[in-house]
């Protein structure tokens, strides 16, 4: 098989990247029409299902949906964290909204992810809904091959990431997205990690995620990129997070800034206020200063006020008892 060609190179770059500073170009991931990067610094590569993902239309790069690893040292069990890169549902920002979140995480004793999820316009809805739901179920069903604690398996979405973030934490855990028309939600199902494991996150991250398709929110048209233009209204509603949220959703951490000139910081206030209703755990930081794909705070010489973000990450974690209290943040 094609892919099986391309894995075997994708894992032999690690080898020359590991305990290095990144390189200055990213490496594509070979056959991407997307023009994928390969997130750096990762251990192995999972393949999500054995065969061909569900509505697979080929078996390239971009049609396979894969784990990037990132083990945390030390003993265990862990916690885990799968990041969702940000772009758009048409491409993928792999290293900073990505593998450097995942080393991060690795760095403080938390098992991380890079999940790369299908994108349009080869695949629309439900190919990366179902892409994260899978990765979810994936990893909680090798909890005890990969020393993670099975009840402590959150997600981190960046922009479009995080509206998969949003979408994964306030969905039924063992539902299955909102068949369109032609399409049979048996054909979602492909083995008993699809029908026998939750899929709900234990909690999210989701930093500047469009997580409330309120047309009334400035810059707000749907979610084009994966329902196409026009989309029924059942659609739309069936993949905006707020209109979902329950006493079940995900405890939440929430960043955003109030200058991001594409996802409006009333998607945040929107998503934390839904949640307080709902009586469920959340912390918002909305900084003033900051356009649209800060990622971490961390990189943002120009913003210097969001270099605490990963501090209050950590103490957020630290505070649920999903990173070890004991690890310096």
């Amino acid at each position: 098989m094609k892919f099986l060609a391309v894995l075997l190179a994708v894992t032999l770059v690690p080898i020359t990247l590991a305990g290095q500073a990144p390189a200055p170009k990213p490496v594509i991931a070979p056959g991407s029409i997307a023009a994928t990067p390969i997130p750096a610094g990762f251990t192995a590569v999972e393949r999500l299902w054995p065969g061909k993902a569900p509505g697979a239309v080929g078996d390239t790069y971009d049609d396979v949906p894969v784990l990037y690893t990132y083990p945390a040292a030390g003993a265990g069990p862990h916690a885990a964290v799968i990041v969702l890169p940000g772009g758009g549902y048409n491409h993928l920002v792999t290293q900073q909204e990505g593998a450097a979140e995942a080393k991060w995480l690795s760095a403080h004793g938390i098992n991380a992810f890079v999940l790369i999820y299908r994108l349009s316009p080869r695949y629309m809805y439900p190919a990366p809904m179902l892409d994260g739901i899978r990765a979810v179920r994936f990893v909680r069903a090798h909890a005890a091959q990969w020393n993670i604690r099975p009840d402590a398996i959150g997600v981190w979405g960046f922009s479009a990431g995080g509206h998969l973030a949003g979408y994964l934490a306030t969905a039924a855990p063992h539902a299955m997205p909102e068949p369109i028309p032609g399409q049979e939600p048996s054909s979602f199902t492909i083995d008993a990690i699809d029908e026998e494991i939750s899929d709900h996150p234990d909690f999210a991250i989701i930093s500047y995620g469009r997580v409330s398709l309120d047309p009334s929110i400035p810059g707000t048209f749907g979610m084009e990129a994966i329902t196409g233009k026009n989309a029924p209204q059942k659609l739309v509603d069936a993949i905006d997070p707020v209109k979902h949220v329950t006493a079940q959703t995900s405890p939440s951490f929430i960043y955003a800034t109030e200058r991001d000139e594409k996802v409006d910081s009333q998607n945040a206030t929107q998503f934390f206020n839904a949640l307080q209703k709902a009586g469920v755990a959340a912390e918002l930081h909305i900084f003033e200063l900051g356009p649209h794909g800060t990622h971490m705070g961390a990189d943002q010489p120009k913003y210097p006020e969001l270099a605490v973000t990963p501090l209050l990450i950590a103490h957020w974690l630290q505070l649920h008892g999903w990173m070890d209290s004991n690890v310096a943040p």
